[in-house]
């Protein structure tokens, strides 16, 4: 079992920063993609950010290419997103998901999640 903890979201006004974190336990996380993933309110939850522990694969949705940084800290076992230039768009749920493997974009494919927080985007 691997557990997700979420922190770092609130409430900021468009072009803000907030850095969201996710701290992982239970298994040695070495061979694991990690990924945020976001849901607004009706829609479905989309793909944001994922690369895995080891480095070498990282991949971003377009629509935060150049906004977002998505990075870890092995020794902490977290991992973090860096979310620079915010828009109202970007409000929604962020949650953090863990994957055994590659990267992959469909929320489907990851086993592990966490609890989520909330991030709101004012104009």
């Amino acid at each position: 079992q691997v557990q997700l903890a979420e922190s770092g979201g609130g409430s900021v006004q468009a072009g803000g920063s907030l850095r969201l974190s996710c701290a992982a336990s239970g298994r040695t996380l070495s061979s694991y993609a990690m990924g945020w993933f976001r849901q607004a309110p009706g829609k479905e939850r989309e793909f944001v950010a994922a690369l895995t522990w080891k480095p070498g694969s990282t991949r971003y949705a377009d629509s935060v290419k150049g906004r977002f940084t998505i990075s870890t800290d092995n020794a902490k076992n977290t991992v973090y997103l860096q979310m620079n230039n915010l828009k109202p768009e970007d409000t929604a749920v962020y949650y953090c998901a863990a994957r055994f493997g590659i990267v992959l974009t469909s929320s489907y494919s990851y086993e592990y999640w966490g609890q989520g927080t909330q991030v709101t985007v004012s104009s």
